[in-house]
């Protein structure tokens, strides 16, 4: 496409949008509050994948040896525990380590402990983690039919209510955001169409005298794409700065948190590129259905 044709489409896109404002304007606040939506889902989701991988990688099966468990039958049970196909990794924790974190973690309250060094009632440990988090159920099931093996822990419930709620989280972000976007093509489609119907008798003198099909086109597709970025705009801004607020105040507040959000950058770009890149979509595919639905060329 010549560079003058490409900008007399341009130019045309644009008329089109002042010609039908109230229209135009409809259309580029529900891509407006779609893309809103969309940015705010966007990183609401992609944070709670991000806080849920850091959880999974915490996620633990502690195996308790029998008490009485010498180091030949340690190495007999490390070895079979390192056999489980989902297993990633066995580590070894004595009690006298294991004594030790406990103390460390209570404070000045674990002081109350010191005197069990001597006479240490906790059992030795094997720390597994496998290598699928989604495993580790299945395989704390498994070892709890261990001989030499007096009790497994990895937090059932806690396990299985993160994994639930990553699912339920994932599914309902999905279809609202398929929602929001449908809503967004209708409304551009609508305001296509409204623009077609006004100039059916300019368009049939275009065609009259040779204009081709793709040239009369155009400035409509011209028209849904500037409808998509216009309508991205808002949604970027409060995506970059809503967000980095959101990142500042957190890390200011809860800077001990174990969990962390998503780095600002290049987080925020990134949203921002696929939000522009779905505004334009948007404004492509609405445009599109329209033409091919009203204009008959």
């Amino acid at each position: 496409m010549k560079l003058k044709t490409f900008g007399r489409h341009g130019k045309e896109g644009v008329k089109n949008i002042t010609r039908n404002r109230w229209m135009s304007l409809a259309s580029i606040s529900a891509v407006t509050v779609t893309l809103l939506l969309v940015g705010v889902f966007a990183a609401l989701l992609l944070n709670l994948n991000h806080i849920g991988s850091q959880i999974e990688e915490n996620v633990e099966v502690r195996v308790f040896m029998d008490l009485t468990l010498e180091e030949p039958g340690q190495n007999e049970l490390k070895d079979k525990l390192q056999n489980i196909p989902e297993v990633d990794t066995v580590t070894f924790q004595s009690k006298e380590e294991g004594l030790e974190k406990l103390i460390d973690s209570l404070g000045e309250e674990g002081e109350v402990f010191e005197s069990l060094k001597d006479e240490n009632p906790l059992n030795d440990v094997y720390i597994v983690k496998t290598e699928k988090p989604e495993d580790t159920i299945q395989v704390a099931q498994s070892i709890k039919n261990f001989e030499n093996v007096e009790k497994v822990e990895y937090a059932k419930e806690t396990v299985q209510r993160l994994f639930n709620v990553m699912d339920i989280a994932r599914n309902i972000g999905i279809a609202i955001i398929a929602g929001l976007l449908f809503t967004a093509m209708f409304l551009i489609a609508n305001t296509i169409r409204i623009t077609i119907v006004a100039r059916k008798k300019e368009i049939g003198i275009m065609k009259m005298v040779g204009a081709t099909n793709w040239f009369i086109r155009w400035p409509f597709l011209v028209e849904g794409i500037l409808i998509g970025m216009l309508g991205a705009a808002i949604p970027i801004a409060v995506v970059v700065f809503g967000y980095r607020y959101l990142f500042q105040e957190v890390t200011a507040r809860y800077p001990t948190l174990f969990v962390e959000l998503l780095p600002v950058y290049p987080f925020v770009w990134e949203v921002s590129i696929l939000l522009i890149l779905m505004g334009v979509i948007i404004g492509l595919w609405g445009s599109f259905t329209s033409i091919r639905k009203y204009l008959k060329v």
